[in-house]
């Protein structure tokens, strides 16, 4: 049978659900192909960008593990887009949280074009998207798990809404349900993409810090949202070890658009 190296790297994406060690451990080891398994995967013309393909994402190539494989649904050319920012927070948003977001991203609508990139889950992300939306903008949700499933289900119509306004990705292939370690680790893909990384609001000990690791890993601005003095919040904490403290969607226009 004929391979090509594309389709070989889809193939071992799909066949060790997007697991970047597994994967280049099979490349290097120059693991056998199944042929019936690579037949299958070939038939399903999976929407899919690898790192050998001309669009591949220039800012994956120099993350923390870049993906092998990209599956997406959507606008695939947003993810080469030069205005966009990662956007991300607790998912037990407070009225405060909800309040700053909505300040922010209608202040920095007003006078430019921004492509919102978050994660899909409850709280600050689901925000972050619907308000992109709500003003037409683009927006781009990254998964922990494959495209066939909603997670959390009750963000199905945003799901379906991204689809077809903005784009879904995922390096974990369609028929993943994702596994908890996938969640912190595709925040390198959040951290990636976006020219700056914006905390809104979040607990000391969550996902959002290992987003911000990732994000200043890369040589990215990381944006904090000031918080009470009188309540425990990374935000004040990343302000503190020398964020730059958030206070309006102009001063992210005056600074990175």
């Amino acid at each position: 049978m004929d391979y090509d190296m594309r389709s070989i790297l889809v193939y071992f994406s799909y066949k060790y659900e997007g697991d970047v060690n597994l994967i280049f451990k099979a490349l290097k080891n120059r693991e056998p192909i199944d042929d019936d398994l690579y037949c299958k995967v070939v038939d399903m013309d999976l929407k899919a960008i690898t790192i050998l393909d001309c669009d591949y994402p220039e800012c994956f190539k120099t993350i923390f593990q870049p993906p092998v494989v990209i599956f997406y649904k959507g606008d695939v050319s947003l993810l080469n887009e030069n205005n966009l920012l990662s956007i991300v927070g607790s998912r037990e948003n407070t009225d405060y949280g909800d309040k700053a977001l909505k300040k922010i991203l209608n202040e920095l609508f007003e006078h430019t074009s921004v492509t919102i990139v978050s994660g899909l889950a409850k709280g600050i992300d689901t925000l972050a998207h619907k308000i992109a939306l709500e003003h037409e903008m683009k927006t781009i949700a990254v998964l922990g798990t494959g495209l066939d499933e909603v997670y959390p289900i009750e963000n199905e119509e945003l799901f379906l809404e991204i689809e077809e306004k903005g784009l879904l990705i995922s390096e974990y292939p369609p028929y993943s349900k994702g596994k908890p370690s996938n969640f912190p680790f595709r925040n390198r893909l959040i951290a990636g993409l976006g020219k700056a990384t914006v905390v809104i609001e979040a607990k000391k000990h969550s996902g959002t810090r290992t987003t911000v690791r990732y994000a200043l890993e890369n040589g990215k601005d990381v944006y904090a949202v000031p918080k009470s003095i009188l309540e425990e919040s990374l935000c004040n904490e990343l302000i503190k070890d020398g964020a730059i403290p958030l206070l309006s969607g102009y001063q992210l226009k005056d600074d990175l658009f």
